[in-house]
């Protein structure tokens, strides 16, 4: 069964969960990645969302985390304020985000790009609750597409902290998470050099190689000696992903 980079990296970073965690869901391919590891190899993760929803069971899939569509089968429908306070007593596992642009600490950008934060070439939607999510969950995943003009050196706008300036700067911070872990793409996993905390490469997507990964990267990745390759997506894998996006929310159908 044919597969897109979407359905790639949602299966991807559905084995990125673990069963029983608690994990800060954003918006998107985020969303479906839970679903998928709910239905598979993580039964009890448990999905919480900045609108106040826990844990729902949703027969449609929802186009934001305030859809009320995600309110079907939810264990409890609470507040924005409910949630981050369980962000900021250290009780999320995981954030899951996206993002318009990384650098090479796992540092993000969803404010503007280009010009200034006054008079910017174009302007994005901002953090929501990315900050609170990255600043306080015990570790953050990121999922988005690998681009070039999304790998930066440099930011055009620091909106969500990651590693900040590598090595112990997190911590000297007084950040309370952990900082991100994992970067899926539809190139390969990233993940974090444990001292320098440079992104680093983790693993490589089927046909892809480190030469195409590195030059659709501003900034230098960190190469291991050894790189394994992900597993395609299996055909089960596939078509529980096309039953629960049915409407062609975030995937593109074949």
């Amino acid at each position: 069964m044919q597969y897109s980079t979407e359905e790639l990296m949602i299966v991807a970073a559905s084995k990125q969960l673990k069963n029983e965690e608690v994990v800060f869901v954003g918006t998107g391919l985020p969303m479906l990645a839970c679903l998928v590891a709910k239905a598979t190899h993580a039964p009890n993760l448990y999905m919480l969302f900045e609108s106040g929803i826990i844990d729902p069971k949703p027969v449609h899939l929802p186009k934001g985390v305030g859809d009320f569509k995600l309110l079907k089968g939810a264990t409890k429908s609470t507040s924005l304020n409910y949630v981050l306070s369980l962000l900021q007593g250290g009780f999320i596992d995981v954030g899951f985000l996206g993002a318009a642009e990384v650098d090479q600490y796992g540092n993000i950008n969803t404010t503007f790009i280009g010009g200034t934060y006054e008079n910017p070439k174009l302007r994005l939607p901002g953090s929501g609750g990315a900050n609170d999510i990255a600043s306080n969950a015990k570790r953050t995943l990121v999922i988005m597409p690998h681009q070039k003009r999304k790998f930066k050196k440099n930011l055009s706008y620091l909106t969500t902290p990651g590693h900040l300036q590598g090595g112990e700067s997190r911590y000297e911070a007084g950040l309370k998470g952990g900082g991100p872990s994992r970067i899926i793409t539809d190139k390969a996993i990233l993940d974090f050099e444990p001292t320098s905390k440079k992104m680093r490469v983790n693993a490589l997507h089927p046909g892809v190689t480190i030469e195409e990964v590195q030059e659709l990267t501003e900034f230098e990745l960190v190469i291991p000696a050894d790189i394994p390759t992900t597993l395609t997506p299996t055909d089960t894998e596939l078509t529980l992903i096309r039953n629960i996006d049915k409407e062609g929310v975030y995937i593109n159908k074949k």
